[in-house]
């Protein structure tokens, strides 16, 4: 299903069936005592369709429910295409994975008739929704049954309404890191519904690193860095720098093809190899930043991971990874590879990579433009910028690459 239909309807068919299903919760709940959240909670749901960096992003929340809830069983709700990451992190058992198919209509309301059914017969405890704008998952979080639903309200703020069914609803903050906003969704199991603004949760800093892991055998390591030498020789003996041009479903959060191609450039007249990354549909720009780069240094690694798993020991081989906004970025977090992420349709002041269990720390660049970020939960993620993404334009590429090579020194 392309996404222009499922944000049609997500916006007129889900605002209506979100209205209905408050409707009903008010006038059903006035004749039923306010639910309290389980002494020792059995079934937790978390709901999480967006993109599969925010699984990285929401790696302290799920460290705060397991600490919270050692005895709880955690289930997770993904889109089918998202679900690689948590599973190769291992949130949760294998069979506590759902899935929703949303390549197509039929699909999606077969999942959801068998998400139903798998959820109501546990029963669940607490459903938390992490989504900011998507009704889909408000209405699932209500049917599935839990008695405790936790998620964003946009409270008096227009352009958010999801309904009123949430009872543990927290206001969404534009000006918070999403990791800590997700963290106030567990917060928001204490107290009760005369109080949902959660007044009363602690106080958080800002979690320094995303608590994730995914474990390599050294053994397992080292040969997937010979056999990446073995098939690019001419990287033997030099420092490896991955850039990863696309962008993906937003192509706007992509930094222009000829700054990747200067700054790939210096990397080889230094000495170093460059590395292309990508799915194989990034093959052909891939192709024409080697053709710009004219180095037989530059490599051209689009398709070259199958998995998210083999991508991971792809950056424990390399120095240093320069990305758009987006997985990559997210993903390095969890290996020991330096990062630079270009910043502008949105912002790291809310999206920005968290800290890695090997201390590195991503390095972000952000123009300032007045008109960025641009992409919100208010407008849906639709920017306005009609692919002059001049905030990307304007960070300039030769700082970059000297930033670069002082990483590699």
């Amino acid at each position: 299903m392309q996404i222009k239909t499922q944000r049609w309807i997500d916006r007129w068919i889900g605002q209506l069936l979100c209205g209905a299903v408050s409707l009903w919760v008010r006038l059903a709940g006035s004749l039923r005592p306010a639910p309290k959240l389980a002494k020792e909670p059995k079934h937790i749901l978390i709901i999480l369709l967006s993109e599969m960096g925010s699984i990285v992003l929401a790696g302290p929340m799920f460290k705060a429910l397991h600490a919270r809830f050692p005895g709880a069983t955690l289930h997770v709700l993904q889109l089918k295409r998202n679900q690689e990451v948590a599973k190769l992190l291992q949130l949760a058992d294998l069979k506590n994975f759902h899935a929703l198919d949303d390549r197509s209509g039929l699909e999606l309301l077969k999942d959801v008739w068998r998400v139903w059914r798998a959820m109501r017969q546990l029963p669940l405890d607490v459903v938390i929704d992490c989504e900011l704008f998507s009704r889909i998952s408000s209405l699932m979080a209500f049917v599935v049954g839990a008695p405790l639903r936790v998620g964003f309200t946009p409270h008096t703020q227009e352009g958010l309404y999801r309904g009123s069914h949430i009872n543990r609803a927290i206001p969404y903050n534009p000006y918070q890191h999403i990791s800590k906003q997700f963290l106030s969704l567990v917060d928001a199991l204490d107290g009760d519904a005369a109080m949902p603004r959660n007044k009363a949760a602690p106080v958080r800093d800002m979690p320094p690193e995303t608590a994730l892991s995914v474990n390599f055998n050294p053994d397992e390591l080292l040969r997937y860095r010979q056999n990446l030498l073995t098939d690019f020789p001419v990287a033997a003996g030099r420092k490896i720098v991955l850039l990863y041009a696309g962008g993906g479903l937003l192509p706007e959060r992509a930094w222009p093809a000829a700054h990747y191609a200067r700054v790939a450039r210096g990397l080889c007249a230094a000495g170093h190899a460059v590395g292309l990354i990508g799915l194989r549909e990034d093959a052909e720009l891939a192709h024409g930043l080697q053709q710009q780069t004219a180095s037989e240094l530059c490599l051209d690694l689009t398709g070259y991971t199958k998995s998210i798993r083999e991508l991971l020991m792809l950056f424990h081989a390399a120095d240093l990874l320069i990305t758009n906004d987006g997985g990559p970025g997210h993903f390095a977090s969890l290996t020991p590879i330096q990062t630079f992420v270009f910043f502008g349709p949105e912002t790291s002041r809310l999206y920005g990579p968290l800290g890695g269990t090997f201390g590195a720390q991503a390095r972000s660049y952000e123009s300032g433009i007045a008109c960025s970020p641009c992409l919100s939960a208010y407008n849906h993620r639709q920017t306005f910028c009609d692919g002059d993404n001049q905030c990307l334009q304007r960070i300039a590429p030769d700082p970059v690459l000297a930033d670069a090579l002082a990483a590699l020194a």
